[in-house]
């Protein structure tokens, strides 16, 4: 039986004499399940109230995606640790090679998609008449597709013998060889690495430059002393408000990505200089990197738009509350109006700039 150029003797894999326990496993799975579901509800819900947008399609196709990721790896695992055996001691190199070819796949088609979430913000705020004018919700329809082709044609180079998918620790996880000794082996974790590494330094600065672009808009409004009443203020204050919206749930999703999958890319890049190898390591990247497909759903689910626009109205009511109560205090101690001063001089008139409508 193959193995991981990883195994020694300080590694026990599943057997009669390590059964392991598929409590981890079994709560990763039940998460995973049931947030990408509940959040696919939600998202159908929302596709019956208003018109299905680009970025509707895109956080669809994201949610989607680790569904199919949680269900093509988590039972595969739970199995192993039911019947006490590794995965090649179920199904051989076939099952290893399932296992180690969906992993790759899903976490490049993940970022992938986040990218393009990413982008399509970046397009619609910093580039507003290029995105009008060229890019439709059939720009969705053609980027799902060639992303999971691409990734998909990527996680086949195993097969044609540029690296190989190999059995991890403790049996229940097979993934490409992070610990290269092959020059082809090398070839392959560094583009995987290289690749992930990209994707997010791109994502990261169409996130930047998108919150860079809405807090410029508040600024030149504020300046111009601009107000949100009235009906074209209402439409600028929800225009920007939907913005905001996007951009807190791509912020957020990036933040978890990065914190599942960077420790993976780092864990790549210090192997090539590594002559001993740590199972526990290697076990716990991985095991981080499966998880960001069950956080996603359920950030999705709690930073939705109505749950945003609850908590903001909350933040509205708690500013103005103060306010309201210093209003109180002037009446009821002098009953004057309170634009008109002592003197009988009338206040100059100033425009509010309100981030609540």
């Amino acid at each position: 039986m193959e193995r991981s150029n990883a195994s020694d003797t300080h590694c026990k894999f599943l057997g009669p004499d390590n059964p392991g326990t598929p409590a981890v496993s079994a709560s990763m799975f039940a998460a995973g399940v049931l947030g990408n579901i509940f959040a696919l509800f939600l998202l159908e819900i929302r596709r019956w109230r208003k018109s299905r947008s680009l970025f509707h399609v895109l956080v669809t196709a994201l949610v989607i995606t680790d569904l199919l990721g949680t269900l093509a790896v988590s039972p595969v695992v739970l199995a192993a640790y039911v019947r006490k055996a590794s995965l090649e001691m179920m199904g051989g190199r076939p099952l290893c090679n399932h296992f180690g070819f969906s992993m790759t796949f899903f976490s490049l088609a993940t970022l992938s998609i986040l990218l393009a979430m990413a982008v399509e913000r970046w397009l619609s705020i910093g580039h507003a008449y290029f995105y009008e004018r060229y890019i439709t919700k059939r720009c969705g329809y053609f980027t799902i597709p060639l992303i999971y082709l691409v990734c998909f044609a990527f996680c086949t180079l195993p097969f044609a013998g540029v690296g190989k998918y190999l059995l991890y620790c403790p049996g229940t996880w097979c993934f490409f060889d992070m610990h290269p000794k092959e020059r082809r082996g090398q070839i392959y974790a560094g583009l995987y690495a290289s690749a992930m590494l990209v994707m997010i330094l791109c994502t990261v600065f169409c996130n930047g430059s998108v919150g860079y672009h809405l807090f410029g808009m508040y600024r030149r409004r504020k300046h111009n002393r601009g107000s949100f009443r009235g009906p074209r203020g209402r439409k600028r204050y929800e225009s920007i408000t939907k913005e905001v919206e996007h951009l807190v749930l791509l912020v957020v999703m990036t933040v978890c990505f990065l914190f599942f999958s960077l420790p993976l890319v780092i864990q790549v890049y210090t192997n090539f200089f590594r002559t001993e190898t740590s199972h526990k390591k290697d076990l716990q990247m991985l095991r981080l990197l499966s998880f960001n497909s069950i956080v996603d759903p359920w950030v999705f689910i709690i930073l939705s738009p109505s749950v945003l626009r609850f908590l903001w109205g909350k933040l509205c009511r708690r500013q103005q509350q103060p306010l309201v109560s210093v209003e109180r205090t002037i009446h009821t101690t002098r009953p004057i109006r309170l634009d008109t001063p002592a003197d009988g001089h009338k206040l100059p008139a100033q425009t509010p700039v309100a981030l609540c409508p």
